[in-house]
Protein backbone atom coordinates (compact mmCIF):
# COMPACT_ATOMS: atom_id res chain seq x y z
CA UNK A 1 0.00 0.00 0.00
CA UNK A 2 0.98 3.53 -1.16
CA UNK A 3 -0.47 6.87 -0.13
CA UNK A 4 -0.35 9.71 -2.41
CA UNK A 5 -1.13 13.37 -1.63
CA UNK A 6 -2.12 15.88 -4.36
CA UNK A 7 -2.45 19.12 -3.18
CA UNK A 8 -4.71 22.36 -4.47
CA UNK A 9 -1.88 23.48 -7.05
CA UNK A 10 -1.96 20.15 -8.73
CA UNK A 11 -5.74 19.95 -9.43
CA UNK A 12 -6.87 23.97 -9.40
CA UNK A 13 -8.29 23.28 -12.76
CA UNK A 14 -9.51 20.82 -15.38
CA UNK A 15 -5.72 20.67 -17.05
CA UNK A 16 -4.77 19.86 -12.96
CA UNK A 17 -7.40 16.87 -12.74
CA UNK A 18 -6.03 15.03 -16.24
CA UNK A 19 -2.52 15.55 -14.56
CA UNK A 20 -3.17 13.52 -11.74
CA UNK A 21 -4.56 10.93 -14.09
CA UNK A 22 -1.27 10.91 -15.75
CA UNK A 23 0.75 10.56 -13.21
CA UNK A 24 -1.31 7.79 -12.05
CA UNK A 25 -0.80 6.00 -15.43
CA UNK A 26 2.67 6.51 -15.25
CA UNK A 27 3.59 5.66 -11.64
CA UNK A 28 0.39 2.91 -10.51
CA UNK A 29 -2.01 3.34 -9.03
CA UNK A 30 -2.78 -0.69 -7.74
CA UNK A 31 -2.83 -0.57 -4.05
CA UNK A 32 -2.79 2.77 -3.43
CA UNK A 33 -4.76 5.47 -1.28
CA UNK A 34 -4.66 8.86 -2.59
CA UNK A 35 -5.72 11.99 -0.11
CA UNK A 36 -6.64 15.10 -2.19
CA UNK A 37 -6.40 18.80 -1.05
CA UNK A 38 -9.16 21.92 -2.32
CA UNK A 39 -8.71 22.79 -5.80
CA UNK A 40 -6.52 25.70 -5.72
CA UNK A 41 -7.20 28.41 -3.62
CA UNK A 42 -10.85 27.64 -2.35
CA UNK A 43 -9.88 26.76 1.18
CA UNK A 44 -9.63 30.57 0.93
CA UNK A 45 -12.66 30.95 -0.76
CA UNK A 46 -14.55 28.74 1.57
CA UNK A 47 -12.64 30.74 4.35
CA UNK A 48 -14.50 34.59 2.44
CA UNK A 49 -17.99 32.26 3.45
CA UNK A 50 -17.28 31.94 6.89
CA UNK A 51 -15.98 35.63 7.47
CA UNK A 52 -19.48 36.64 5.28
CA UNK A 53 -21.59 34.46 7.93
CA UNK A 54 -20.04 36.16 10.74
CA UNK A 55 -19.65 39.62 9.71
CA UNK A 56 -22.26 40.00 6.93
CA UNK A 57 -24.63 37.64 5.97
CA UNK A 58 -25.61 40.11 2.84
CA UNK A 59 -22.70 38.74 1.21
CA UNK A 60 -22.88 35.21 2.16
CA UNK A 61 -24.57 34.21 -1.08
CA UNK A 62 -22.29 35.87 -3.43
CA UNK A 63 -19.04 34.17 -1.97
CA UNK A 64 -20.38 30.47 -1.82
CA UNK A 65 -21.42 31.33 -5.61
CA UNK A 66 -18.14 32.22 -6.41
CA UNK A 67 -17.17 29.02 -5.24
CA UNK A 68 -20.09 27.00 -7.17
CA UNK A 69 -18.68 28.88 -10.35
CA UNK A 70 -15.21 27.66 -9.92
CA UNK A 71 -16.40 24.09 -9.81
CA UNK A 72 -18.91 24.34 -12.26
CA UNK A 73 -16.20 25.62 -14.87
CA UNK A 74 -13.84 22.26 -14.07
CA UNK A 75 -17.15 20.32 -14.31
CA UNK A 76 -17.84 21.11 -17.87
CA UNK A 77 -14.57 20.79 -18.80
CA UNK A 78 -13.99 17.47 -17.57
CA UNK A 79 -17.76 15.88 -18.10
CA UNK A 80 -19.43 16.96 -21.27
CA UNK A 81 -22.75 15.15 -20.69
CA UNK A 82 -24.55 17.82 -18.29
CA UNK A 83 -26.62 15.39 -17.28
CA UNK A 84 -23.59 13.69 -15.53
CA UNK A 85 -24.46 12.21 -12.09
CA UNK A 86 -21.50 14.72 -10.74
CA UNK A 87 -23.43 17.42 -11.42
CA UNK A 88 -26.17 16.48 -8.58
CA UNK A 89 -23.67 15.14 -6.00
CA UNK A 90 -21.92 18.66 -6.28
CA UNK A 91 -25.26 20.55 -6.02
CA UNK A 92 -25.73 18.36 -3.24
CA UNK A 93 -22.35 19.48 -1.33
CA UNK A 94 -22.82 23.03 -1.75
CA UNK A 95 -27.10 22.20 -0.81
CA UNK A 96 -25.24 21.22 2.39
CA UNK A 97 -22.94 23.89 2.88
CA UNK A 98 -26.69 26.52 2.94
CA UNK A 99 -28.32 24.32 4.97
CA UNK A 100 -25.84 24.38 7.58
CA UNK A 101 -24.90 28.26 7.49
CA UNK A 102 -29.07 28.76 7.75
CA UNK A 103 -29.96 26.22 10.33
CA UNK A 104 -26.76 26.67 12.45
CA UNK A 105 -26.92 27.92 16.14
CA UNK A 106 -23.57 27.79 17.39
CA UNK A 107 -21.66 31.49 17.62
CA UNK A 108 -18.47 29.79 18.21
CA UNK A 109 -16.10 30.76 15.10
CA UNK A 110 -13.76 27.30 14.85
CA UNK A 111 -16.97 25.13 14.92
CA UNK A 112 -18.44 27.15 11.70
CA UNK A 113 -15.52 27.13 10.12
CA UNK A 114 -14.84 23.19 10.18
CA UNK A 115 -18.23 22.78 9.27
CA UNK A 116 -17.75 24.90 6.17
CA UNK A 117 -13.99 25.04 5.30
CA UNK A 118 -14.10 21.21 4.55
CA UNK A 119 -16.03 20.96 1.67
CA UNK A 120 -13.78 22.37 -0.24
CA UNK A 121 -12.26 19.10 0.11
CA UNK A 122 -15.53 16.85 -0.08
CA UNK A 123 -16.28 18.57 -3.25
CA UNK A 124 -12.69 18.43 -5.05
CA UNK A 125 -12.08 14.46 -4.41
CA UNK A 126 -15.96 13.62 -5.61
CA UNK A 127 -15.27 15.59 -8.57
CA UNK A 128 -11.99 13.71 -8.97
CA UNK A 129 -12.94 10.30 -7.96
CA UNK A 130 -15.47 10.56 -10.54
CA UNK A 131 -13.75 11.64 -13.76
CA UNK A 132 -11.26 8.53 -12.70
CA UNK A 133 -13.92 6.51 -13.17
CA UNK A 134 -15.25 8.42 -16.51
CA UNK A 135 -11.74 7.65 -17.48
CA UNK A 136 -11.37 3.60 -16.49
CA UNK A 137 -9.44 3.83 -13.37
CA UNK A 138 -11.91 2.54 -10.69
CA UNK A 139 -11.37 3.66 -7.18
CA UNK A 140 -13.46 3.68 -3.48
CA UNK A 141 -14.64 7.40 -2.72
CA UNK A 142 -13.83 7.36 1.54
CA UNK A 143 -15.14 9.85 3.75
CA UNK A 144 -12.13 10.17 5.47
CA UNK A 145 -14.09 11.98 7.97
CA UNK A 146 -15.11 8.38 8.87
CA UNK A 147 -11.91 7.56 8.96
CA UNK A 148 -9.92 9.81 10.88
CA UNK A 149 -11.08 10.57 14.38
CA UNK A 150 -10.32 13.79 16.89
CA UNK A 151 -11.51 15.28 19.69
CA UNK A 152 -13.30 18.87 19.15
CA UNK A 153 -10.54 21.20 19.39
CA UNK A 154 -12.24 22.64 16.17
CA UNK A 155 -9.68 24.02 13.80
CA UNK A 156 -6.67 22.37 15.34
CA UNK A 157 -7.94 18.72 16.19
CA UNK A 158 -6.09 16.21 17.60
CA UNK A 159 -5.68 12.43 16.33
CA UNK A 160 -7.59 9.96 18.32
CA UNK A 161 -5.43 7.12 17.43
CA UNK A 162 -6.79 3.92 18.84
CA UNK A 163 -10.47 5.04 17.06
CA UNK A 164 -8.50 6.42 13.79
CA UNK A 165 -6.74 2.55 13.66
CA UNK A 166 -10.29 0.87 14.36
CA UNK A 167 -11.77 3.05 11.60
CA UNK A 168 -9.35 2.45 8.84
CA UNK A 169 -8.57 -0.98 9.30
CA UNK A 170 -12.46 -2.03 8.88
CA UNK A 171 -13.48 0.77 5.86
CA UNK A 172 -10.66 0.32 3.67
CA UNK A 173 -9.82 -2.13 1.04
CA UNK A 174 -6.13 -1.99 0.51
CA UNK A 175 -6.29 -4.16 -2.79
CA UNK A 176 -8.33 -1.08 -3.88
CA UNK A 177 -7.57 2.30 -5.25
CA UNK A 178 -8.84 4.67 -2.74
CA UNK A 179 -9.56 8.34 -3.14
CA UNK A 180 -10.40 10.45 -0.14
CA UNK A 181 -9.27 14.19 1.64
CA UNK A 182 -7.00 15.67 3.25
CA UNK A 183 -7.13 17.89 6.04
CA UNK A 184 -10.54 16.69 7.55
CA UNK A 185 -11.22 14.37 10.89
CA UNK A 186 -14.18 13.94 12.59
CA UNK A 187 -15.06 13.92 16.86
CA UNK A 188 -17.40 11.77 18.59
CA UNK A 189 -20.24 14.11 18.02
CA UNK A 190 -19.56 13.35 14.03
CA UNK A 191 -18.83 17.01 13.49
CA UNK A 192 -16.41 18.01 10.99
CA UNK A 193 -12.94 18.67 12.26
CA UNK A 194 -9.90 19.96 11.20
CA UNK A 195 -6.49 19.27 11.32
CA UNK A 196 -4.90 23.03 10.99
CA UNK A 197 -4.28 24.14 7.66
CA UNK A 198 -1.87 22.55 5.33
CA UNK A 199 -2.98 19.38 7.24
CA UNK A 200 -3.23 17.20 4.22
CA UNK A 201 -0.14 16.07 4.49
CA UNK A 202 -0.51 15.19 8.03
CA UNK A 203 -3.68 13.04 6.90
CA UNK A 204 -2.03 11.27 4.47
CA UNK A 205 1.04 10.13 7.06
CA UNK A 206 -2.11 9.49 10.09
CA UNK A 207 -3.74 7.05 6.73
CA UNK A 208 -0.11 5.84 6.00
CA UNK A 209 0.67 4.62 9.58
CA UNK A 210 -2.34 2.89 9.60
CA UNK A 211 -2.62 1.42 6.41
CA UNK A 212 1.36 0.61 7.24
CA UNK A 213 1.95 1.50 4.40
CA UNK A 214 5.74 1.33 2.42
CA UNK A 215 5.35 5.23 1.43
CA UNK A 216 4.55 8.33 1.74
CA UNK A 217 4.36 10.53 -1.67
CA UNK A 218 3.39 14.32 -1.68
CA UNK A 219 2.77 15.61 -5.39
CA UNK A 220 4.21 18.93 -5.39
CA UNK A 221 4.79 21.90 -8.38
CA UNK A 222 8.34 22.27 -7.46
CA UNK A 223 10.81 18.91 -8.00
CA UNK A 224 10.93 17.57 -4.28
CA UNK A 225 11.93 19.76 -1.20
CA UNK A 226 14.34 22.93 -1.95
CA UNK A 227 16.86 24.42 0.20
CA UNK A 228 14.68 27.62 0.03
CA UNK A 229 11.00 28.62 -1.29
CA UNK A 230 11.36 29.64 -4.49
CA UNK A 231 8.47 32.01 -3.89
CA UNK A 232 10.57 34.31 -1.38
CA UNK A 233 14.32 33.24 -2.45
CA UNK A 234 16.59 33.33 -6.29
CA UNK A 235 18.08 30.71 -6.00
CA UNK A 236 17.53 27.08 -5.00
CA UNK A 237 18.71 23.63 -4.62
CA UNK A 238 17.23 20.31 -4.60
CA UNK A 239 17.65 18.60 -1.64
CA UNK A 240 18.00 14.71 -2.17
CA UNK A 241 18.15 13.00 0.93
CA UNK A 242 16.57 14.08 4.13
CA UNK A 243 16.86 12.06 7.89
CA UNK A 244 13.55 12.26 9.33
CA UNK A 245 15.32 14.20 12.38
CA UNK A 246 16.79 17.08 10.15
CA UNK A 247 13.11 17.20 8.62
CA UNK A 248 11.35 18.06 11.49
CA UNK A 249 13.53 20.67 12.36
CA UNK A 250 13.13 21.87 8.98
CA UNK A 251 9.32 21.61 9.70
CA UNK A 252 9.45 23.08 13.08
CA UNK A 253 11.09 26.13 11.91
CA UNK A 254 8.68 26.49 9.35
CA UNK A 255 9.95 24.96 5.60
CA UNK A 256 6.53 25.01 3.97
CA UNK A 257 7.01 21.83 1.69
CA UNK A 258 6.55 20.00 4.97
CA UNK A 259 4.13 19.81 7.76
CA UNK A 260 5.31 19.89 10.78
CA UNK A 261 2.77 16.83 12.41
CA UNK A 262 3.50 14.74 9.24
CA UNK A 263 6.73 13.53 10.07
CA UNK A 264 5.98 12.04 13.49
CA UNK A 265 3.84 9.05 12.30
CA UNK A 266 5.91 8.22 9.75
CA UNK A 267 9.40 8.07 11.75
CA UNK A 268 7.59 5.63 14.51
CA UNK A 269 7.17 3.43 11.17
CA UNK A 270 9.83 4.58 8.98
CA UNK A 271 7.90 4.90 6.52
CA UNK A 272 9.70 6.48 4.28
CA UNK A 273 8.33 10.15 2.37
CA UNK A 274 9.18 10.90 -1.20
CA UNK A 275 8.40 14.34 -2.55
CA UNK A 276 7.97 14.98 -5.70
CA UNK A 277 7.15 16.73 -8.97
CA UNK A 278 3.38 16.08 -10.50
CA UNK A 279 4.88 17.87 -13.32
CA UNK A 280 7.73 15.08 -13.76
CA UNK A 281 6.66 12.10 -12.18
CA UNK A 282 9.92 10.13 -13.20
CA UNK A 283 12.10 12.89 -11.71
CA UNK A 284 13.96 11.54 -8.46
CA UNK A 285 12.72 14.23 -5.93
CA UNK A 286 13.11 13.91 -2.12
CA UNK A 287 13.22 11.35 0.11
CA UNK A 288 12.99 11.32 3.75
CA UNK A 289 13.90 8.70 5.67
CA UNK A 290 16.63 7.15 8.17
CA UNK A 291 19.98 8.55 7.95
CA UNK A 292 22.06 11.34 9.23
CA UNK A 293 21.44 14.95 8.26
CA UNK A 294 21.12 16.27 4.34
CA UNK A 295 22.63 15.52 1.23
CA UNK A 296 24.04 17.86 -0.28
CA UNK A 297 25.05 20.05 2.86
CA UNK A 298 23.95 23.21 2.38
CA UNK A 299 22.33 26.18 3.96
CA UNK A 300 18.48 26.00 4.05
CA UNK A 301 16.17 29.20 4.45
CA UNK A 302 12.91 29.20 5.94
CA UNK A 303 11.02 32.19 6.63
CA UNK A 304 8.00 33.15 8.47
CA UNK A 305 5.99 36.19 7.74
CA UNK A 306 3.23 38.56 9.15
CA UNK A 307 4.78 37.74 12.86
CA UNK A 308 4.70 39.33 15.44
CA UNK A 309 7.28 40.57 17.86
CA UNK A 310 6.77 41.33 21.51
CA UNK A 311 9.53 42.49 23.48
CA UNK A 312 8.54 42.53 27.63
CA UNK A 313 10.38 43.96 30.43
CA UNK A 314 9.36 44.60 33.93
CA UNK A 315 7.88 47.68 35.22
CA UNK A 316 9.64 47.82 38.23
CA UNK A 317 13.15 46.82 37.08
CA UNK A 318 12.82 43.18 38.65
CA UNK A 319 13.70 40.31 37.21
CA UNK A 320 11.51 38.77 34.84
CA UNK A 321 11.93 34.72 36.61
CA UNK A 322 9.99 31.59 36.40
CA UNK A 323 6.73 32.71 37.68
CA UNK A 324 6.14 35.86 35.68
CA UNK A 325 7.44 33.19 32.54
CA UNK A 326 4.94 30.85 33.33
CA UNK A 327 2.00 33.63 33.55
CA UNK A 328 3.26 34.95 30.11
CA UNK A 329 3.29 30.95 28.13
CA UNK A 330 -0.08 30.45 29.89
CA UNK A 331 -1.17 34.06 28.15
CA UNK A 332 0.11 31.87 24.70
CA UNK A 333 -1.69 29.10 25.47
CA UNK A 334 -5.25 31.07 25.97
CA UNK A 335 -5.33 32.99 23.23
CA UNK A 336 -3.80 30.47 20.76
CA UNK A 337 -0.28 31.92 20.11
CA UNK A 338 2.36 29.72 18.47
CA UNK A 339 5.76 31.05 20.17
CA UNK A 340 8.78 30.69 16.96
CA UNK A 341 11.35 32.11 19.23
CA UNK A 342 12.60 33.38 22.79
CA UNK A 343 14.91 35.27 23.81
CA UNK A 344 15.50 36.70 27.78
CA UNK A 345 17.58 38.47 30.23
CA UNK A 346 16.71 38.98 33.42
CA UNK A 347 14.82 42.28 33.43
CA UNK A 348 13.38 41.47 29.71
CA UNK A 349 12.06 38.98 27.84
CA UNK A 350 11.65 38.83 23.66
CA UNK A 351 9.05 36.03 21.85
CA UNK A 352 8.42 35.95 18.10
CA UNK A 353 4.90 35.24 17.70
CA UNK A 354 2.43 33.74 15.10
CA UNK A 355 -1.20 35.68 15.38
CA UNK A 356 -3.57 32.97 13.12
CA UNK A 357 -6.05 33.00 15.77
CA UNK A 358 -6.18 36.54 16.22
CA UNK A 359 -5.78 36.72 19.86
CA UNK A 360 -2.88 39.43 20.08
CA UNK A 361 -4.91 42.36 21.19
CA UNK A 362 -6.91 41.16 23.84
CA UNK A 363 -3.57 39.48 24.88
CA UNK A 364 -1.75 42.84 24.66
CA UNK A 365 -4.32 44.15 27.42
CA UNK A 366 -3.61 41.71 30.32
CA UNK A 367 0.38 42.11 29.59
CA UNK A 368 0.08 45.87 30.01
CA UNK A 369 -1.72 45.23 33.50
CA UNK A 370 2.21 43.94 34.15
CA UNK A 371 4.87 44.34 31.99
CA UNK A 372 6.18 47.26 29.78
CA UNK A 373 5.48 46.29 26.52
CA UNK A 374 6.92 47.13 22.58
CA UNK A 375 5.13 44.90 20.04
CA UNK A 376 6.23 45.29 16.50
CA UNK A 377 3.83 43.66 14.04
CA UNK A 378 4.36 42.46 10.54
CA UNK A 379 8.32 41.47 11.38
CA UNK A 380 9.73 38.29 9.59
CA UNK A 381 11.04 35.78 10.97
CA UNK A 382 14.03 34.03 9.40
CA UNK A 383 15.55 30.57 10.02
CA UNK A 384 18.56 28.97 7.97
CA UNK A 385 19.90 25.85 8.76
CA UNK A 386 23.41 24.97 8.67
CA UNK A 387 24.03 28.40 8.28
CA UNK A 388 27.89 30.12 7.11
CA UNK A 389 28.34 33.67 7.15
CA UNK A 390 27.55 34.48 3.61
CA UNK A 391 24.38 32.93 3.81
CA UNK A 392 23.65 35.33 7.47
CA UNK A 393 25.08 38.28 5.46
CA UNK A 394 22.59 37.74 2.30
CA UNK A 395 19.67 38.09 4.59
CA UNK A 396 20.93 40.97 6.50
CA UNK A 397 21.74 42.88 3.50
CA UNK A 398 19.44 46.09 3.99
CA UNK A 399 17.33 44.84 6.38
CA UNK A 400 16.41 45.91 10.18
CA UNK A 401 17.27 43.30 12.32
CA UNK A 402 15.37 43.33 15.74
CA UNK A 403 16.54 40.06 16.87
CA UNK A 404 19.15 37.73 16.10
CA UNK A 405 20.06 34.07 17.99
CA UNK A 406 22.25 31.91 16.99
CA UNK A 407 22.97 27.80 17.85
CA UNK A 408 25.21 25.43 16.61
CA UNK A 409 23.88 24.78 13.85
CA UNK A 410 20.96 27.39 13.25
CA UNK A 411 20.36 31.24 13.33
CA UNK A 412 17.11 32.92 13.64
CA UNK A 413 16.75 36.73 12.41
CA UNK A 414 13.48 39.17 13.10
CA UNK A 415 13.18 41.71 10.62
CA UNK A 416 11.57 44.62 9.46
Amino acid sequence: MRVFKFGGASVKDADGVRNVVKVLQEVGHEDTFVVISAMGKMTNAMEKVVVAYFKDKQSIAKSLQDVIDYHDKILSDLFENSNHPIYSKVKLLFEEVKGFLTWNKSPKYAFVYDQVVGYGELVSTTIISEYLNEVGIQNVWQDVRSLIKTDNDYRDATVNWERTQEEVSSRVDMSKLNVSQGFLGSDDNNFTTTLGREGSDYSAAILAYCLNADSVTIWKDVPGVLNADPRNFEKTELLNKISYREAIELAFYGASVIHPKTLQPLQRKEIPLHVKSFIDPKGSGTTVGKGEGISPKIPCFIVKKDQVLLKLSSLDFSFIVENNISDIFKLFHDYRMKVDLIQNSAISFSVCLDNKFNGLKPMLNELKRRFKVVCHEEVSLYTIRHFDDKAVKSLQNGRSVLVEQRGKETVQLVVK
